[in-house]
């Protein structure tokens, strides 16, 4: 017993004091992408050195940038003659539906972080979730994982990974849903009591990711679930699928 406790005053306390102190970024972490107003031209270096396609052209304006596609490999950045294309600090990049996840320029008016579906709100004090990879790598579930441990420790805001989705109140999805694991995702959603919540962590969940064009994924989650939250990134950092899961559960 003495030995348990020397052992706690020792590790002190780990858990870092969040939302209400912010969180520590590494130096390389790349955040929301910010593009600056400028005039394009015949220049596609940017949409060539793209690996998932996230950039789309729109005649000689600034193209439109997919948050959903994105890996945030920071190649559009490093090759534009311009400087038109940097990566912020920003870590929170949830967003409530599809379309906000399209960055058009300093101008437009889509925010990442406005308020979910209300039927969130009942789940503000507890809030359940079944995690289901759909084919995903490993990196969008180790960086969901890793929410349970002592850092971030999930668990006091109401929120906890279970094992049966009929105990859950929403799943949450990674990978590109490949077309094994399709009628899982299927049984595992209508397995969940209404009202259900769905959650796309990484650009694979949401759109395909690098494995959009493959005739063996569905490119993400198919319409036939609709989502309630979307968290790009390949990976999304922890920080940022948190802060994603307490503006979902807070409805704010």
């Amino acid at each position: 017993m003495f030995g348990i406790l020397k052992e706690r005053i020792h590790q002190q306390y780990r858990t870092l004091d969040y939302p209400a102190k912010e969180p520590f970024l590494p130096e390389r972490f790349r955040g929301k992408p910010v593009l600056k107003a400028t005039h394009c031209g015949d220049c596609r270096l940017c949409l060539e050195a793209c690996p998932s396609k996230a950039l789309m052209r729109r005649g000689e304006a600034m193209p439109v940038l997919d948050l959903g596609r994105c890996l945030f490999c920071g190649a559009c950045a490093r090759v534009c003659p311009k400087s038109a294309i940097h990566f912020s600090r920003d870590y929170k990049l949830f967003a409530r539906s599809r379309s906000e996840l399209l960055l058009t320029g300093p101008s437009e008016k889509a925010d990442c972080q406005t308020k979910p579906a209300g039927k969130a709100s009942i789940f503000k004090r507890s809030l359940k979730l079944r995690q289901v990879s759909c084919g995903g790598c490993a990196a969008c579930e180790a960086d969901t994982n890793v929410l349970g441990t002592l850092l971030y420790d999930l668990g006091r805001f109401g929120i906890d990974f279970v094992a049966s989705p009929r105990h859950a109140d929403g799943i949450l999805v990674t990978g590109p849903v490949t077309k094994n694991m399709a009628q899982a995702l299927f049984d595992t959603y209508r397995a969940v009591p209404d009202p259900r919540l769905v959650i796309a962590v990484g650009s694979c969940a949401i759109s395909g990711g690098l494995f959009a064009d493959s005739p063996e994924c569905l490119g993400g989650l198919p319409e036939e679930i609709p989502v309630d939250l979307y968290v790009p990134g390949c990976p999304p950092n922890p920080w940022s699928i948190l802060a994603g899961l307490l503006a979902l559960q807070k409805n704010r």
